[in-house]
């Protein structure tokens, strides 16, 4: 089985021309962005996954007997970990759900053992950052995000929100009418996303990640016969009298029913047809399909305390 997929080795990535000064260049961004938020709200935001719809804790399950291209990392061997789960909009500023942006789908794992990245040597916690919509980022790579982050995403909390609502619901029925003949479109879906409930949504990384001594995806899937029952239907929205409809759904829901979602790896087995440097490409479900390795349950709960 391992022989089909693509080892992680150095010389897979390909830095860009000045990406050191690309990466402190999106940093100084999001500073701007987080320093307009705070005047703004009068409190910290997050510059992604601003607003939050719930915040659940529960635990995650690694499968047992994964063959060994999936048993990397934190799921190289099977067990159990608490795990706390934040659901949010994707924009690092608080809109009403009218506006119909990305979602987001973060996890903390607590009490994970083994060597981490550097400035995080002592820490105990994995996070995984996740966003709903389409399997491929809407930029291909570091300089054209800080072009797009420049120019709009840290400007967009001054932008009004008729005009935000205009955009995000226009980009959400040319998106729709794409999925309608086959097709989609990470750009319109960045600007408009579907009103799905959010513990009905599929989540993404969206880029490419190493995995161990691999290379992968990642998704999350609702997999309660009751979360997927909620997919049938959007979650209606009125701005004006609930304009944190999508909260006020995650926690109800969460107050009833417990949830359950899959994690999923997609393995790189052609680095042609599955490229590392370019994001925007789809990785073909064809040729690599998604592999359950593990299972979070988020008992009944007050996700919203």
């Amino acid at each position: 089985m391992s022989s089909q997929y693509v080892p992680y080795t150095p010389d897979v990535e390909k830095l860009l021309d000045g990406e050191q000064q690309i990466i402190s260049d999106i940093i100084a961004s999001m500073t701007r962005l987080s320093e307009r938020t705070h005047a703004q709200y009068g409190k910290q935001v997050r510059v992604s996954h601003g607003k939050s719809h719930g915040l659940a804790v529960g635990e995650l399950t690694v499968f047992d007997n994964l063959p060994e291209p999936l048993a990397q990392g934190l799921f190289a061997r099977p067990a159990t970990y608490p795990v706390i789960v934040r659901l949010a909009n994707v924009p690092g500023e608080i809109v009403s759900d009218a506006v119909n942006t990305q979602r987001g789908f973060a996890f903390k794992v607590l009490g994970v053992a083994g060597e981490k990245i550097a400035g995080h040597e002592n820490q105990t916690t994995q996070d995984f950052v996740l966003d709903s919509g389409t399997t491929n980022f809407p930029m291909p790579d570091a300089k054209a995000f800080l072009l797009q982050h420049r120019t709009l995403i840290e400007h967009a909390p001054q932008l009004p929100t008729a005009l935000k609502e205009a955009v995000s619901t226009a980009s959400r029925v040319a998106n729709d009418a794409l999925k309608a003949v086959g097709t989609d479109s990470a750009k319109l879906d960045f600007f408009g996303d579907s009103r799905i409930h959010p513990l009905a949504e599929a989540y993404y990384s969206q880029v490419p990640l190493r995995y161990g001594q691999y290379i992968a995806k990642l998704e999350v899937v609702p997999v309660a016969a009751a979360q997927q029952a909620l997919a049938e239907a959007d979650v209606q929205v009125d701005g004006d009298q609930d304009p944190n409809a999508l909260r006020t759904a995650t926690v109800g829901y969460l107050r009833e029913h417990d949830a359950e979602f899959e994690i999923r790896i997609q393995l790189c087995t052609d680095l042609e047809k599955m490229p590392i440097e370019d994001a925007t490409k789809e990785w073909s479900e064809q040729d690599s399909p998604y592999l359950p390795v593990a299972r979070i349950r988020l008992p009944r709960q007050e996700a919203y305390s």
